[in-house]
């Protein structure tokens, strides 16, 4: 059962989307600002998320400023009988960020899985493909990497003001 969200949640999702004010109580900041407890601040963001409404709260680091400057996305052609499992595997691999399944677009484009790795040095990263590349096995018929060179934009959906 979906349930939209009110206008104090979308009150709430403005006040945080940005990030959460970088004080020793934020939820009690925005409750504040929004005129409510600091309890019910929380309680309302641990219900959207808990019905899928925001996926989660935390902190979004720019691997970049962390010094993570060889980031690539690599691009796997795997069996679609298998992708689901060994996806599940891959996501779960410590160092990699992000992975998802994505549509082929034969003849021009035969990548089903995506999976976003992040080093320091170029040998870092190679090291994180091969382990990839080894959990994938005989059901990955071919990869590439699509390497970073700059961050075009880091944030997600953004409700209006």
């Amino acid at each position: 059962m979906s349930h939209a969200p009110d206008d104090l949640d979308l009150q709430l999702i403005r006040h945080t989307q940005g990030g959460l004010p970088l004080v020793a109580r934020p939820y009690a900041q925005i409750a504040t600002q929004l005129g409510i407890s600091e309890e019910a601040v929380i309680e309302r963001l641990a219900a959207m998320q808990a019905r899928g409404a925001i996926r989660r709260v935390a902190a979004v680091p720019n691997h970049y400023a962390l010094g993570y400057r060889h980031n690539g996305m690599t691009v796997w052609d795997v069996d679609d009988a298998l992708i689901d499992e060994l996806g599940q595997r891959i996501g779960e691999l410590p160092f990699v960020s992000h992975c998802y399944r994505r549509p082929r677009h034969l003849p021009d484009w035969r990548y089903n899985l995506f999976a976003m790795v992040h080093g320091r040095q170029r040998d870092d990263t190679e090291r994180q493909i091969a382990e990839i590349a080894a959990v994938l096995g005989d059901a990955c018929r071919a990869h590439d990497v699509l390497y970073s060179t700059r961050i075009l934009k880091k944030t997600g959906l953004r409700l209006p003001e």
